[in-house]
């Protein structure tokens, strides 16, 4: 099985994970060589920081692939087919990075992992990781 690393659930593994639950806590420790992190969650990170609305210890250049690295992630480039998957998608949810990240697990057999409810109005395997 490989997981797909929502934004928010990448981002509390780091700073606040208590708000995750403890099946997270159980991937994220037991199945580091199936973890991914979607280049649009690097975007989203990247443009969330530069708008001010994103503190990080020091600019995404610098610590994200680093963080990602440290726990045993590998990333996920965005494809051609990745993105017309997502603009495929059923117009329940506006968020670009959210319809990448479910268009990314729909066509690469991925588990989405993550916090946000809004990603049960679509077709995707997930595991609900907020405590």
């Amino acid at each position: 099985m490989k997981f797909l690393l929502d934004t928010s659930i990448f981002l509390w593994a780091l700073s606040y994970p208590g708000r995750l639950t403890n099946q997270a806590h159980t991937i994220l420790k037991g199945h580091r060589e199936a973890l991914w992190l979607s280049a649009a969650s690097v975007w989203e990170i990247a443009v969330k920081y530069q708008l001010g609305k994103l503190p990080l210890p020091a600019s995404p250049e610098v610590c994200i692939l680093d963080w990602a690295s440290a726990g045993g992630m590998k990333t996920l480039d965005i494809t051609p087919q990745h993105a017309l998957g997502a603009g495929a998608l059923p117009l329940h949810h506006q968020d670009p990075f959210d319809r990448m990240l479910i268009a990314q697990a729909r066509l690469e057999g991925m588990t989405l992992l993550t916090a946000d409810r809004v990603f049960e109005k679509y077709a995707v395997e997930m595991i609900w990781c907020g405590a």
